[in-house]
């Protein structure tokens, strides 16, 4: 695992699609490092050759996501000596089809993605306690902070999801992080949708700060525990979300 814990999230999102891969996946995937900010706003993409090998695909379909994602505004091609695609990452999200993503998906799917988050987060957590290095720990606390002082809800979902994310690289499986940056890509937007006072960043920032505590402390089932615990508590907060935005 690489110090910083970057490569394996870049990785998680880079690396090969299923054989065939569409350009919708390649959106997507692309899409999900850009709005959870697991790469830098302006930061340079690979050549197109390049990331087409990383991601298993055909130059041709990298060509055509590249140009979706510059229709959507999220990569700006630039030419001459410096030039390349650069990441545009917006200030903030697309409220209007994050509101649409919830009101579409129904209690009953919402329960589904939060029981596979609720064994994802509670096996990273614990995982964590055992592996996390200072550098995990001090990143999560650092995390912890970004969240109270996020004046945003584009800042809100990084640092929320990053947190998280933060938590699975700690915990030293690849498997579990792709998971959770899938998961976090999913449900973490619609979770701060200013839809009512439901999400408060008090509450939420204490059950992360405690989670890192008990990652801190080196005690796996405590950090389980509160892990799973978030999860429930957000899926509560997104049920609600779903009936006030399905009930306008």
């Amino acid at each position: 695992m690489a110090a910083d814990g970057v490569p394996v999230m870049r990785a998680s999102l880079i690396s090969p699609l299923n054989a065939g891969g569409r350009v919708e996946e390649v959106v997507e995937r692309i899409s999900r490092a850009i709005l959870l900010g697991l790469v830098v706003d302006g930061e340079q993409l690979p050549t197109e050759v390049e990331f087409a090998h990383q991601l298993g695909v055909s130059p041709m379909t990298l060509r055509e996501a590249l140009a979706v994602l510059r229709q959507r505004g999220l990569v700006e091609t630039r030419r001459g000596r410096n030039g390349g695609t650069f990441v545009r990452r917006p200030a903030h999200p697309p409220l209007g089809a994050l509101e649409e993503q919830l009101r579409s998906t129904t209690v009953s799917e919402l329960r589904d993605l939060a029981d596979e988050q609720f064994a994802v987060c509670g096996a990273a957590a614990l995982l964590a306690a055992e592996r996390a290095s200072a550098a995990n720990v001090r990143r999560m606390l650092h995390l912890v902070e970004q969240l109270a002082a996020a004046e945003n809800i584009g800042d809100r979902i990084r640092a929320d999801s990053r947190f998280h994310l933060e938590i699975a690289m700690a915990s030293q499986s690849e498997r579990l992080t792709r998971l959770e940056v899938a998961l976090q890509a999913e449900l973490t937007p619609m979770l701060w949708l200013p839809v009512d006072s439901s999400t408060s960043v008090e509450d939420v920032t204490a059950e992360h700060h405690a989670i890192a505590t008990a990652i801190a402390e080196e005690d796996g089932e405590r950090a389980r525990a509160l892990a799973e615990r978030h999860v429930r508590r957000n899926l509560r907060r997104l049920i609600e979300l779903h009936l006030t935005v399905a009930g306008r």
